[in-house]
């Protein structure tokens, strides 16, 4: 019997707290998808927390790449595994983090006990909740304040979180990666400007901060020469008769005032400059998160240089020599590949760029025209199957991984509906496939992080 899919449909009565792009929670990695299938600690053991190995293995990038930061992971995942601490990728230490998890060692332990150290305050106050809707109740305040990490992990290892509240959880996170991908573009544009300000600002408080040294220093020689007129006028008037102390108190008072203006004067440019420097420490604070998000986007700027070089070798290579196929597409010689969803424009290059290369190109739209009652035909006769997580719906989807572990038909998620995209996942199937002894490698794509 095949375990439920990781979300269903947003008809049915049992999905409607639940996000539709639940339909992201996992890649293919053997059988089915299982994340809504009870596990055995839910079963047997419902008010113990449940451990980090204990979770269906879809839910592990999104809480390790959630709840721990790749800084502490470059720490604790080369102990257990055979990765460089300095060289490895964010990437690579992500995917041994989630694989460790997955396995259930002393890795995984050593990863559930650093997310209960450092959520224990979030864990004790979960506790409070004895029942699923009361656990839903505490994530949703959880998301009004922003603080998502702490209230994931102990969602996700509460005793009360069944299928469904793990599933609304898991979609309100998946929206969220949405919504800050939308938001780096415009924080990219930001950040260049902002730097200009910050470096004009820190040339301006170096300014402020010289002359305000100066006026210290002016005032300080100022206090030591009014004090030494001040003694000496002191001195004079114990000497002088009483005739004369009208005129040196007169004189002593417009000495006093000069003293108090000066101080006046001081308590204005230390207040100017003590607001420079904690509006320059803000535009620092600032400038620093933006730093983070444009390192996010440089990654995403790696993958999609990647396509386009890959797609600008196998048009070189196509159209170097009249009738040639390019070099990275002749593992599809002879094989059939199948391509649900995508544009009418990409698809007729893909056609076209798939046939030079040898291979039959079939492509279903995913239910637009065409019905979806036709994977179940056309499926089974495929090498390889292919779609674009960017144009196909969430149902057809489901239905195309379902009918794919049922024939056991080898598929692939694409980023985009590119065509550099297409060239560069079967550049990199033909590139594993040789090393590999001509057998294809699972999909290794992570819906969320790449």
């Amino acid at each position: 019997m095949q375990p439920a899919p990781p979300f269903r449909l947003a008809r049915t009565p049992s999905a409607e707290s639940t996000s539709a792009a639940g339909a992201y929670a996992g890649t293919h990695t053997g059988a089915a998808d299982a994340c809504c299938a009870p596990t055995d600690a839910e079963l047997r053991s419902p008010h113990r927390r449940a451990r980090l190995s204990d979770l269906d293995s879809h839910l592990h990038c999104s809480v390790i790449g959630t709840c721990l930061s790749t800084n502490e992971l470059r720490k604790l995942v080369p102990k257990f595994t055979d990765l460089d601490r300095q060289h490895a990728t964010d990437l690579e230490i992500h995917h041994a983090a989630v694989e460790l998890a997955i396995e259930g060692g002393a890795g995984a332990k050593a990863l559930q006990k650093a997310l209960d150290a450092r959520y224990s305050g979030a864990v004790r106050r979960f506790e409070a909740a004895k029942n699923p809707e009361a656990l839903l109740a505490l994530w949703k305040e959880a998301l009004k304040s922003g603080d998502i990490p702490p209230a994931y992990w102990a969602l996700m290892t509460h005793p009360e979180a069944i299928m469904g509240v793990r599933q609304a959880a898991f979609g309100d996170l998946h929206m969220l990666s949405h919504l800050v991908g939308a938001a780096n573009r415009a924080d990219i544009r930001r950040l260049v400007a902002l730097e200009e300000e910050n470096a004009a600002l820190k040339d301006k408080i170096e300014r402020q901060q010289d002359k305000l040294h100066e006026l210290t220093t002016e005032r300080d020689a100022s206090l030591r020469q009014l004090n030494a007129q001040v003694a000496e006028l002191s001195a004079k008037a114990e000497r002088m008769p009483d005739t004369s102390e009208a005129g040196l108190a007169a004189e002593v008072q417009a000495l006093r005032e000069a003293l108090a203006a000066r101080d006046e004067r001081l308590a204005i440019h230390t207040s100017r400059r003590e607001t420079a420097e904690q509006r320059a420490l803000d535009e620092q604070r600032h400038a620093h998160g933006l730093s983070q998000r444009l390192d996010d986007t440089i990654a995403m700027l790696n993958v999609v240089q990647a396509e386009c070089n890959a797609l600008e070798q196998a048009l070189v290579a196509q159209g170097s020599e009249a009738g040639s196929k390019a070099e990275e597409l002749t593992n599809l010689s002879g094989k059939r590949v199948v391509y649900v969803g995508g544009r009418p424009g990409s698809n007729a290059a893909l056609k076209q760029l798939v046939e030079s290369a040898g291979g039959d190109f079939i492509v279903h739209d995913g239910g637009i025209e065409d019905r979806k009652g036709m994977f179940a035909a056309a499926l089974p006769r495929a090498d390889i199957v292919v779609f674009p997580v960017d144009c196909i719906d969430h149902d057809s989807m489901n239905l195309l991984k379902r009918v794919c572990d049922r024939h056991q038909v080898d598929y692939h998620p694409l980023r985009t509906a590119s065509v550099a995209s297409f060239v560069e996942l079967m550049t990199r199937l033909g590139r594993a496939s040789l090393q590999s002894g001509n057998t294809p490698p699972a999909s290794r794509f992570c819906l969320r992080h790449g």
